[in-house]
C-alpha cells in the first residue's frame, strides 16, 4: 500500500490523521515540523505528503517549494487553520494538489488522497513505459517495431540473422500485425539499405495492371500505353522489392514472378527484350499459402522459392505484455497530431485493453487510441472513452506463455491474465486462482511494486 507523510505541529491532529489513514490501509509516517518532514522525504519512499502551513522552523510554504523543485511528481496536500483564498491560490501555484482548512472533512481528504496517489502512480508508470520505449528504439534504430515479449524478441533475432543474406523472405501473419514493419526492418539491417526499396500492394491492382506494374510495358503494348514504362522489378534493381498480399495474385503473374526469382530476368509487357535484374524479394500475406497450394490457387514451386526464410508475426493477443508499450507510443503520436495533452490511461481502461482479444491486432489498437485521444474529456483516458466492444469487456480465456521462461515470469503472466479475465476484480481473480486475497495483493506488490485499487 502507499506510504503517506503527515507533517503538523499539532500532536492531536497528527495522531488523529495517522490513525485514520492507517485504518484505510496506508503506511503513515509523521513529522512535527518542515525540516523533519524534508529529511524523511529524502530518506524514504513517500507517495504523498500532507502538510500544515504554520510550523516552527521550516514551515509548510518552504517545504512545499522544496518538494516541488526536487520531487515534482510527489503530490502534496496542504492543511491550515487560517485559510484564505489568497493562501489557497499561492499553495496551488507552488505545486499543491489541493488545499484544506481545519477542521478537516476527513471523507473528502481521504478521497483526494486516493485520487492523487492513483494519478501520481499512473504518471510514474507512464514515465517508466516511455523510458522503456525510448530504450527499445535506441536499441533497434533500424526498426519501428515496439515490443519486449518473448515472441517479438524471437522475431527480431530472426530478422537480424537473415537481413544480410540475399535469401527471399516470406512474412506471414494476421491483418494488422505489422508485416510491413518487419519488411522495413529486414531492409534497414541489410547491405541493400541504401539501394532502392520498392513496395507493391498486390491486392489493390487487377491482374492486368499488376503485371504492367511489376514488369513494365513497351509503347503500344495495349490501349493507353503511349510510352515505355519501367516496372517495379526494374526500378528495384540492386535493391529490394516488397510484394504485400502475395497470396492475392493470379496464376499467370505467379509464373512470371517465379521466373524472376529463378533466372533474375523477365520481359516487359508487349516487349521481346530480356531485362536482367538483381532484386531481393520480400513477400507478405495473411493467407495460409500451404492451403492455397493444396487448393490449386498458388503455385507450389513459387511458394518454396518465396519461403526460403519464414517470419511469422504474432497476433496482438499472443503478445499482450506489449499492449502498454504500444499504447503509450500511440498516445505520444496522437497527442502531437491532435494537439492534446493526454497523460495516460486509467487503471480500468488499461484492464479493458488487456482483456480484449484484438481481432484487428495492432492496427485496431492504434485506431482505438486515436479515437480515445480525440474523445477523452479529461487528460486521462477513462473506460467510457474506449469503444463499446472494448469497454464492455470482451473476455479472452486463453493465455500464451513463451518458453524458455521462469516460474516467476509465468506466475506474473497468469496473475495478470486472471485479473483481466475477471474484469479487474481481484477478489474474483483470487478465488479463481484458489489463493487468498491477501496472497494475491502480496504477489502484486512483489511483482509490480504496487497494489491497484478495485
Amino acid at each position: 500500500m502507499a506510504t503517506l507523510l503527515i507533517a503538523d505541529d499539532e500532536i492531536n491532529i497528527l495522531k488523529g490523521l495517522k490513525l485514520a489513514f492507517e485504518d484505510e490501509g496506508y503506511d503513515v509516517m509523521t513529522a512535527e515540523n518542515g525540516l523533519d518532514a524534508w529529511n524523511a522525504i529524502n530518506k524514504n519512499s513517500i507517495d504523498l505528503v500532507i502538510t500544515d502551513l504554520r510550523m516552527p522552523g521550516m514551515d509548510g510554504y518552504e517545504l512545499l517549494k522544496k518538494i516541488s523543485a526536487a520531487y515534482p511528481t510527489l503530490p502534496v496536500i496542504v492543511l491550515t487553520g487560517h485559510g484564505t483564498i489568497e493562501t489557497a491560490v499561492e499553495t496551488m501555484r507552488d505545486g499543491a494538489v489541493d488545499f484544506f482548512t481545519k477542521p478537516v472533512d476527513l471523507d473528502k481528504l481521504l478521497l483526494v488522497v486516493k485520487k492523487s496517489i492513483s494519478a501520481s502512480m499512473l504518471q510514474e508508470q507512464n514515465r517508466k513505459l516511455s523510458e522503456e520505449i525510448d530504450k527499445l528504439k535506441k536499441q533497434q534504430e533500424y526498426s519501428r517495431i515496439i515490443g519486449k515479449s518473448g515472441k517479438v524478441a524471437q522475431m527480431m533475432q530472426t530478422i537480424e540473422q537473415v537481413a544480410q543474406s540475399r535469401a527471399s523472405v516470406l512474412i506471414t501473419g494476421e491483418s494488422g500485425t505489422g508485416k510491413e514493419l518487419v519488411a522495413n526492418a529486414v531492409v534497414n539491417l541489410s547491405n541493400r539499405k541504401d539501394k532502392p526499396f520498392v513496395k507493391v500492394h498486390c491486392a489493390s491492382l487487377s491482374p492486368t495492371l499488376l503485371e504492367s506494374e511489376l514488369f513494365g510495358h513497351e509503347k503500344g503494348a495495349f490501349t493507353g500505353a503511349v510510352s515505355q514504362k519501367k516496372g517495379r522489378f526494374e526500378l528495384a534493381d540492386g535493391g529490394t522489392i516488397f510484394l504485400d498480399e502475395i497470396g492475392e495474385i493470379d496464376l499467370t503473374t505467379q509464373v512470371k514472378i517465379l521466373r524472376v526469382l529463378q533466372e533474375r530476368e523477365f520481359e516487359r509487357v508487349g516487349g521481346e527484350k530480356t531485362v536482367s535484374v538483381d532484386v531481393r524479394v520480400i513477400a507478405a500475406t495473411n493467407r495460409n499459402l500451404q492451403d492455397e497450394v493444396r487448393n490449386g490457387r498458388f503455385r507450389e514451386d513459387l511458394y518454396y522459392r518465396l519461403n526460403v526464410v519464414h517470419i511469422e508475426v504474432p497476433p496482438l493477443r499472443e503478445r499482450k505484455e506489449d499492449i502498454e508499450l504500444l499504447t503509450i507510443d500511440f498516445l505520444k503520436e496522437f497527442n502531437k497530431e491532435d494537439g492534446r495533452t493526454i497523460q495516460g490511461i486509467s487503471p480500468a481502461a488499461r484492464k479493458a485493453l488487456m482483456a480484449y482479444s484484438w481481432p484487428g491486432n495492432i492496427r485496431e489498437l492504434k485506431n482505438t487510441i486515436e479515437s480515445s485521444v480525440v474523445l477523452a474529456k479529461g487528460n486521462i483516458i477513462q473506460l467510457e472513452d474506449l469503444p463499446p466492444q472494448i469497454s464492455k469487456g470482451e473476455k479472452d480465456s486463453s493465455i500464451s506463455i513463451d518458453f524458455p521462461t521462469t516460474m516467476q515470469d509465468a506466475e506474473k503472466k497468469i496473475i495478470l491474465a486472471s485479473i483481466a479475465f475477471c474484469g479487474g476484480n481481484k477478489t474474483k481473480a483470487a478465488d479463481m486462482l484458489d489463493i487468498g486475497r491477501k496472497t494475491l495483493h502480496r504477489k502484486l506488490k512483489e511483482y509490480f511494486g504496487e497494489e491497484e485499487n478495485e
